[in-house]
């Protein structure tokens, strides 16, 4: 879905900027709930404010939830089936791929500095390698964003 949002929110309809999509996208994986949903309603919020915020949510969750229940009637049917199996693992790596090319995406317009690289670098060890929930390491990040440019000439 987020590849999809960038199409269609910065190239083709141009309502917002990629620079703010990105803020988007923060403010998407900080807040409760899947990330695409938050980023339209983030957005729809930001041009049209509370009812832009609610067509938005409503716009980005039913076309899904009605295709959704539809497969999943059909799909029950058919489960056992090999091919119905091995469809679904092929479905699990392009989403992969999909997910990674957003990654490095957002990785080329957010790491810029080195900052952001030893920020992004630490945030990814402390999140592959300890329990520390992941609201933590986001209000960590934040701050320590804050202290940096708090700093003269913005240098650690």
């Amino acid at each position: 879905m987020l590849p999809m949002l960038k199409y269609e929110l910065v190239e083709k309809k141009k309502w917002i900027d990629e620079e703010t999509l990105l803020e988007c996208y923060a403010i998407g994986q900080c807040t409760p709930g899947i990330i695409a949903v938050n980023t339209a309603t983030f957005v729809g919020f930001r041009r049209k404010g509370f009812w832009g915020g609610i067509f938005a949510t409503l716009g980005m969750v039913t076309p899904s939830l009605v295709i959704i229940t539809v497969i999943a009637m059909i799909l029950q049917n058919f489960m056992d089936y090999p091919v119905v199996q091995h469809g679904l693992v092929g479905i699990r790596g392009a989403v992969c791929a999909l997910m990674l090319n957003t990654v490095i995406n957002l990785g080329r317009k957010s790491l810029n500095k080195p900052v952001t690289w030893a920020l992004c670098a630490g945030m990814f060890l402390l999140a592959v390698f300890t329990p520390v929930p992941t609201i933590i390491m986001v209000v960590a990040a934040a701050l320590l964003g804050i202290i940096y440019n708090k700093l003269p000439g913005g240098m650690l």
